[in-house]
C-alpha cells in the first residue's frame, strides 16, 4: 500500500436512525451509529472490546427493505439505509428475548452478589419486565466454589459468550468453552472440573465481562466486618496503587479520577486500626527484584528474568512453562512483601502480638486471593496476608457503611509502612514494574543520579513492548507485555533459547492491575487508558520517584532486615515456584 493509499480518507456513508440524519464513516456499525445520536441500543452478548458474537440478537433493529430484523452490533451501515430501533416489532423482539432468558434464569436478584450492577436486571427494569409469563426451566445447579478467588452460578449464565471471549482471546488459554447443543447448551469448564483443575489462572477476566451473576468473585467482606468486630484483633489494610484510580468509578466520579484521600478516610471509618500503602511494598520490591537482577547480571545468573509480582502470570507460569520457572524472579510480590513485614517489623514495633493482627490486602485481582493463601506466603502455621478483597468488595463495604465518597475529606497513610514514592505508584500499569525497576537498577550500576526519570519505551497500551537501554555502557535489552496471549509469544523464545532479553514483565491483565479482573465491573481498555494516565499522574506529583530514596524503606533495612538479598531479606522476602502436578487444596 503507497502512502498516498493510507493518508486517503475513509468514505462517509449517510443514513437515518429513527429518522434522523446521520454521517458515520464506512463499517461503522448500527450500535456505533446509534450511540453516536445518543440512542443505546440493548444488548447483552456485545462488549465493545471483544469481537462480534450477535448470539442473543437482543440489538435487533428493523431496517427498510429487509425481511428480517438485523443485529445492530454486527451489521455495517450502508449508503441510504433507514434504520428503526423501537418500532413494534423490534420492541416485542427484545421482550420475548428478555422473557426467554428469565426463563431459564434464577430471578433471586435481591440476594445475588450483582444486584443493582446487572445487566440482564437492568434491562428488564427498562423494559419494565416485572416477571416473566413463560415457566422457569432453570436447572438447579449449585454454585461452584473450590477455589479462593473466583465462584462460579451456573444457573445465572445467559450463554452469551463473554468469558470465553475473555479467556480465549485475550488470555489464549480457553479454560471456559460451550458444551452441549439447541436448548441444552452450556458454558462449562473443559469435563466440568473445577476452574483451579483446568488451564485456569484465575485472573478473573471472565468476571470483569460477564454480564450477570454467573462469573464472581469470592466475598470475604464478611470476613472482614467480623474481624473489625472483634476488640481483640487489631486489623490492617493495605491498598494496592491501581485501587485509588478505579474506586472512583461506582461513586460518580470519572474513570480515572484519583480518590486517594477520600479512600483513605473510608478504611478508618470503616474501623482499620491502620490503612498502610501497597506502593511501599512495591517499593521495597524494586529493592529486593532490582537487587537480584544486577546480580544475575553481574555475576552470570540466570537470564532473562522475569518479573514475579503477577499472581495470574505465576500461576500460568506454574501451569504451562514449568520448566522457565527459573528465569522468575525470586521477589514476592509486592502484596506478599508488605504482609510479611507487617507479621514481623511492623509487630515488633507496634508491640502486638503477631496472633492478634489480621492483615487485609485491597486488591484489584482475583489471584491474589489465590496468592494469599498459597502455603509459601506464610510462615509458623500463618498466612502474612489473611484477607484479600478485590476493589469491588471494597465498593460494597463503602456503600454498606453508608460513605459517600465524593463527599469524604482526604486522609494521609499510616506510618512506619505508609510512605511511598511515584515508582511504587506506577506499579499499577504495564510497563511499571519495569520502568520503577530502571530508575533504581540504573543508579546502583552507575553511581549517578538518573535525571529524566520517565523511561517512556515502556510505557502505552501495546501488547508488547521492547527497548535496549544503555546504562553505563552496558545494553540492557528489555521486553513488557500484558494479557497472557502476548506472554505465550515471549515465553515460547525464552523455552527455545532464542530470546533476546535480558529482563522481561510481564502482566497477566489487559493494561496491568489497572485492568484487573477485581476491578469495577464496567472497565473497558478506554478507561483501562485513563487509569494508568492517572498513575503516571500521581508518579509526577510526589516528591520521591526512586524506590531506594524512600526514607521508611531506608529504615528498614537498617533496623530490620540489613541488606537487600541478605539472609533476612531472602527469609522473609522471597520464596519459590513450582510445576502445578495436581491442584491445590483450600
Amino acid at each position: 500500500m503507497t502512502a498516498e493509499n493510507e493518508s486517503k480518507e475513509i468514505p462517509m456513508v449517510h443514513l437515518t436512525i429513527n429518522n434522523i440524519p446521520i454521517e458515520v464513516p464506512q463499517g461503522t456499525k448500527i450500535m456505533q451509529a446509534a450511540a453516536k445520536l445518543g440512542i443505546d441500543i440493548p444488548h447483552l452478548c456485545y462488549h465493545e472490546d471483544q469481537r462480534i458474537k450477535a448470539h442473543c440478537r437482543l440489538c435487533s433493529v428493523e431496517v427498510v427493505g429487509k425481511r428480517r430484523l438485523l443485529a445492530a452490533c454486527s451489521t455495517e451501515v450502508w449508503e441510504g439505509m433507514e434504520v428503526h430501533t423501537d418500532t413494534q416489532i423490534v420492541r416485542d423482539t427484545q421482550v420475548s428475548i428478555l422473557q426467554l432468558m428469565l426463563a431459564n434464569h434464577h430471578r433471586d436478584c435481591l440476594s445475588c452478589p450483582r444486584n443493582q450492577n446487572c445487566d440482564l436486571q437492568r434491562l428488564c427494569s427498562r423494559f419494565n419486565i416485572l416477571e416473566s409469563p413463560l415457566p422457569s426451566v432453570v436447572k438447579e445447579e449449585p454454585r461452584i466454589e473450590t477455589n479462593p478467588s473466583i465462584v462460579r452460578d451456573p444457573a445465572k449464565c445467559i450463554r452469551c459468550g463473554r468469558c470465553i471471549r475473555a479467556c480465549k482471546d485475550v488470555q489464549g488459554i480457553a479454560a471456559l468453552t460451550y458444551a452441549g447443543r439447541s436448548s441444552d447448551i452450556v458454558v462449562t469448564t473443559a469435563f466440568n472440573k473445577p476452574m483451579e483443575a483446568t488451564d485456569c489462572i484465575l485472573c478473573g477476566q471472565c468476571s470483569l465481562v460477564c454480564p450477570t451473576g454467573a462469573i464472581v468473585e469470592k466475598d470475604d467482606t464478611t470476613k472482614v466486618l467480623d474481624a473489625l468486630q472483634d476488640p481483640q484483633k487489631h486489623v490492617i489494610v493495605q491498598v494496592a496503587p491501581s485501587v485509588r484510580v478505579a474506586l472512583g468509578d461506582a461513586f460518580g466520579l470519572e474513570p480515572g479520577a484519583i480518590v486517594t484521600g477520600q479512600m483513605v478516610t473510608a478504611l478508618k471509618l470503616l474501623g482499620f486500626d491502620r490503612v498502610f500503602d501497597t506502593n511501599f511494598g512495591a517499593d521495597l520490591t524494586i529493592m529486593e527484584e532490582g537487587a537480584e537482577f544486577l546480580d544475575r547480571l553481574q555475576n552470570g545468573g540466570l537470564l532473562p528474568m522475569m518479573t514475579s509480582c503477577s499472581p495470574g502470570w505465576v500461576n500460568y507460569m506454574e501451569k504451562h512453562f514449568p520448566d522457565c520457572i527459573g528465569h522468575l524472579s525470586s521477589a514476592k510480590s509486592p502484596m506478599s512483601m508488605f504482609g510479611a513485614i507487617a507479621k514481623t517489623y511492623y509487630a515488633e514495633k507496634a508491640d502486638i502480638d503477631v496472633k492478634d493482627i489480621v492483615t487485609v490486602s485491597v486488591m484489584p485481582c482475583t489471584a491474589k486471593k489465590f496468592e494469599a493463601a498459597r502455603p509459601e506466603m506464610g510462615r509458623n502455621g500463618q498466612q502474612d496476608v489473611d484477607i484479600v478483597l478485590t476493589t469491588r468488595e471494597l465498593i460494597k463495604l463503602i456503600k454498606y457503611v453508608g460513605l459517600r465518597l465524593r463527599q469524604l475529606p482526604e486522609s494521609g497513610f499510616d506510618s512506619p509502612l505508609g510512605l511511598a514514592t511515584g515508582a511504587g505508584a506506577i506499579f499499577g500499569a504495564t510497563g511499571g514494574v519495569m520502568e520503577a525497576a530502571l530508575r533504581t537498577v540504573y543508579e546502583k550500576l552507575t553511581g549517578q543520579t538518573l535525571e529524566k526519570l520517565e523511561f517512556t519505551e515502556v510505557r502505552g497500551f501495546e501488547g508488547i513492548k521492547e527497548c535496549a537501554i544503555d546504562i553505563n555502557g552496558r545494553t540492557i535489552r528489555i521486553c513488557v507485555a500484558h494479557t497472557l496471549r502476548n506472554a505465550r509469544r515471549i515465553m515460547e523464545q525464552v523455552q527455545q533459547g532464542t530470546s533476546p532479553y535480558d529482563f522481561i514483565e510481564i502482566m497477566a491483565c489487559p493494561g496491568g492491575c489497572i485492568g484487573g479482573g477485581g476491578q469495577p465491573i464496567g472497565t473497558t481498555n478506554a478507561i483501562r487508558k485513563k487509569r494508568m494516565a492517572a498513575l503516571y499522574e500521581i508518579d509526577r506529583s510526589l516528591p520521591l520517584r526512586k524506590s531506594h530514596d524512600n526514607p521508611e524503606i531506608q529504615t528498614l533495612y537498617k533496623e530490620f532486615l540489613g541488606e537487600p538479598l541478605g539472609e533476612k531479606a531472602h527469609e522473609l522476602l522471597h520464596t519459590t515456584y513450582h510445576k502445578v502436578s495436581k491442584p491445590y487444596e483450600f
